[in-house]
């Protein structure tokens, strides 16, 4: 078993600065339907969980590089981050299966400037 981790952090302004500025269109080719309505129904921090879906969805990418045979083999909308029943934070994979992924976690913090996610993954 190997493990790999991705990181990654953004700035919120500038997720918010992408989303004004492309009347939606950066939103609907980054982000899955459950993920635009768990975003939009935070109101007034809801750029902040944009960008901290933004990060997750780069660090997914990062950890998981390490077994992709081609980096462009994944999309944006091929990974999606929800929440559990508890409010946890998850990955889900949109029609894609990873043989060898063993197990993926992640972790997403943000605050009024930053968003920040963190991946590890173990894998055969």
């Amino acid at each position: 078993m190997n493990i790999a981790c991705g990181t990654d952090i953004i700035e919120i302004e500038r997720i918010k600065k992408s989303i004004e500025s492309t009347n939606g269109r950066f939103v609907k080719e980054i982000y899955t339907e459950k993920e635009i309505e768990y975003c939009e129904s935070k109101r007034r921090q809801k750029y902040q969980h944009y960008a901290a879906r933004f990060s997750a969805k780069e660090a997914v990418f990062k950890a998981l590089s390490v077994i992709l045979e081609d980096k462009y083999s994944l999309s944006w909308l091929d990974v999606e981050i929800i929440n559990d029943k508890n409010g946890r934070p998850c990955i889900n994979f949109i029609n894609k299966k990873f043989d060898k992924l063993i197990s993926i976690d992640i972790s997403l913090s943000h605050c009024k400037e930053y968003a920040i996610a963190y991946v590890v993954m173990s894998y055969k």
